[in-house]
């Protein structure tokens, strides 16, 4: 199990405005790899409630189950290495979530137990190095959506948020309120 801080900035694109920035970042598409998020709550949504997420990530033949939690800044995010195995069986309807994050959970005051599968986002993704933090360039599927993002994720907030709107201003995007991933999934999932 590891933990860090994550902190982040979000903005939706245009399909154009994402060829806009792979240009300027000189990105081409073999820089992309794809990742699938597979995300868990209870059916009463007991996590997204509190504010925090529960997911398994798969990438390159590797899977991580992720637990986000709210913090004054940014989100705490806490990691566990499983198995394919593992991670299949809880795709699959098993409610086997063990060690620390299911103690964390149940401290949450959320059975551990309830929490179910209840929905996959693909996302084909490039990163890149900018000034103090990680572009993160991101195309996204999920249900019948398709969407296009750009993350900047950083040690500090207030330099990171500088440096985040001047790259979007230098590029003339404009700044949108962007929900995170499983936010814009539930949104989906509700207008089914």
């Amino acid at each position: 199990m590891t933990q860090e801080l994550e902190i982040e900035y979000k903005n939706l694109l245009t399909i154009d405005e994402f060829h806009s920035v792979m240009k300027f970042l000189n990105l081409s598409p073999s820089d992309f790899l794809t990742q699938k998020n597979h995300y868990f709550d209870t059916p009463d949504f007991s996590l997204k409630n509190r504010q925090s997420a529960l997911r398994i990530r798969e990438k390159q033949n590797k899977f991580t189950l992720t637990l986000k939690q709210p913090q004054s800044i940014g989100l705490l995010e806490t990691h566990q290495s499983l198995t394919k195995d593992q991670a299949s069986s809880l795709i699959n309807g098993a409610t086997n979530i063990q060690d620390q994050i299911a103690v964390i959970i149940d401290d949450l005051g959320i059975n551990p137990s309830e929490l179910q599968y209840f929905g996959t986002l693909e996302t084909s993704r490039a990163e890149v190095p900018y000034k103090n933090g990680l572009l993160v360039l991101d195309h996204s599927f999920y249900l019948s959506v398709e969407d296009f993002e750009l993350e900047y994720e950083v040690e500090d907030a207030e330099v990171g948020l500088k440096d985040f709107h001047e790259f979007l201003t230098q590029l003339h995007i404009p700044i949108r309120h962007t929900k995170n991933k499983i936010q814009r999934l539930y949104h989906q999932l509700n207008h089914k």
